[in-house]
């Protein structure tokens, strides 16, 4: 498994940005595909976006579409993820996700995850 930390995250406005970032280590991060998901209080944890280990592939949820953008460094071992134009529907505790077969992260059962940072968007 990679080790992942998700950081970023905080109290923002409606119409405010936040960029996320999910540091890896302890494998070779870029035979790794990513992900993010989110869950709020009382509901299931649900995709947000995901990235291939290239960087040349990405999918997103249509609630985030056109909104977030996902992105990898793979010489510095990062996954990002900007955030703009925030709705109070975006909070939640957002997650990164590793795994070496892109359809488990669609499927949200990759083989590592993160701890969570906390995005929370006031209106």
């Amino acid at each position: 498994q990679v080790q992942l930390v998700e950081s970023g995250g905080g109290l923002v406005q409606a119409g405010d940005s936040l960029r996320l970032s999910c540091a890896a280590s302890g494998r070779t991060f870029s035979n790794y595909h990513m992900g993010w998901f989110r869950q709020a209080p009382g509901k299931e944890r649900e995709f947000v976006a995901a990235i291939n280990w290239t960087g040349g592939r990405t999918y997103y949820a249509d609630s985030v579409k056109g909104r977030f953008t996902i992105s990898r460094d793979n010489a510095k071992n990062t996954m990002y993820l900007q955030m703009n134009s925030l709705k109070p529907e975006d909070t939640a505790l957002y997650y990164c996700a590793a795994d070496t077969v892109f359809g488990r992260i669609l499927a949200a059962t990759g083989d590592s995850w993160g701890q969570g940072t906390q995005v929370t968007v006031s209106s």
